[in-house]
């Protein structure tokens, strides 16, 4: 099997001290602050502008598409600065984005200047984030991947559960006050990222492979499916809680049954410490798409809310293994395109739960992600990717 990552203490250098890796766990939590809160801080700067909270939706999706759009060839431009201070730059960017942002939003500024804003903050995000997840490999060993992916899975989960919170609550003192302490946040890693090694010459780069071929694009639609089980679920909780004759309000029930049920998966996956059997990712994919089904079907309270436990017991370990995949797939030098490129796949499967949430098809798109799931996971199975086949090779 193919080794995934190459640390320091592989190639025979002594090791990192652990505080750069707390150092890195911190930042991975504080990168996501800004997209997690995003649609309530970004719904609370809107409603002045507009009138309707239902805006600042349009602020994500313009967000969203940006960083669909922008994720490769903005990752791309970085082969030639050093991986550290080409993170610092992007985080930098974004921070005075969402800072004009509140600028904008202080000023009652036209709406269509917070949608650009709001683009060119998404445009890096996607790139950011393939950076940083990249920069593991030069901190951890080979064999602490599985660990440090499902604290840091565990970690994010946290933050997308506290970071909308935190923009309520702030936002209900002041929606420009949100967004500066939420781009303050989001800029912490700026500080925390450590000095990784020098960038390879642009023409080695070029020169070691396809980041298309047909396993990484497997696992990037197996993302890409899960995505979309999860964000019509998220997205989908308050039409939930109605369609069972319950107030708005109800809908935090299924939300927050995904969201502790995915911290205990992250758990798992930090105890367990290594990657996954072939046979076990297929049941995970399969107990996923029991979990959607269940929720599709909508028979009861009680049985929606034990598909979204199922569902999200299986988010940590399934997008730890992706990861763990994609490591030991991707070229060595291209890691962090082949990041944001699985960052890019899953924000396509959010978008493709609005769009089918818009038009009222919130079972339709369950079942059809959750189909989508098997099939690519079960495909991809078949082309040989990296697995733990009955012993721990990582």
């Amino acid at each position: 099997m193919a080794r995934i990552g190459m640390s320091d203490a592989s190639r025979g250098r002594p090791s990192r001290p652990n505080r750069h890796l707390l150092h890195w766990f911190l930042a991975y939590g504080l990168f996501g602050v800004p997209q997690a809160a995003a649609p309530i801080a970004f719904a609370l700067i809107a409603l002045p502008l507009t009138g309707d909270a239902k805006s600042g939706a349009a602020i994500v999706v313009a967000m969203t598409i940006a960083q669909v759009l922008a994720a490769v060839p903005v990752t791309r431009l970085g082969r030639r600065y050093s991986a550290a201070m080409y993170l610092r730059s992007l985080i930098a960017v974004r921070a005075i984005a969402l800072l004009g942002m509140s600028g904008l939003a202080a000023t009652h500024s036209r709406f269509e200047l917070l949608l650009i804003a709001g683009a060119v903050a998404g445009a890096v995000n996607g790139a950011a984030y393939g950076y940083i997840r990249a920069m593991l490999n030069h901190i951890v060993p080979p064999n602490g991947l599985p660990r440090a992916l499902g604290i840091g899975a565990t970690i994010n989960e946290t933050t997308f559960v506290a970071a909308p919170v935190l923009a309520a609550v702030l936002g209900g003192v002041s929606p420009a006050l949100s967004m500066v302490i939420i781009a303050a946040l989001g800029m912490c890693p700026f500080f925390l990222v450590h000095a990784g090694p020098e960038q390879e010459p642009e023409a080695v780069k070029v020169a070691e492979g396809s980041v298309f071929n047909g396993p990484i694009c497997g696992w990037m639609l197996c993302s890409a499916a899960g995505g979309a089980i999860v964000a019509t679920i998220e997205v989908g909780a308050v039409s939930l809680a109605l369609d069972f004759g319950y107030g708005a309000g109800m809908g935090v029930i299924f939300t927050v049954a995904l969201c502790l049920a995915s911290i205990s998966g992250g758990i798992w996956v930090t105890l367990r410490n290594r990657m996954a059997q072939r046979y076990l990712v297929m049941r995970l994919t399969a107990l996923m798409m029991v979990g959607a089904t269940l929720v599709a079907l909508e028979h009861s309270l009680a049985v929606t809310v034990l598909g979204c436990v199922a569902v999200g017991l299986t988010m940590a370990p399934l997008s730890t293994h992706y990861s763990l995949a994609l490591d030991a797939l991707a070229p060595p030098s291209r890691r962090a395109e082949v990041f944001a490129l699985l960052r890019t796949s899953n924000s396509l499967g959010v978008i493709f739960a609005g769009a089918m949430l818009t038009v009222g098809l919130l079972s339709i798109s369950l079942v059809v992600a959750g189909l989508a799931l098997l099939f690519a996971a079960w495909t991809t199975s078949r082309l040989g990717p990296a697995f733990n086949d009955g012993e721990d090779r990582l």
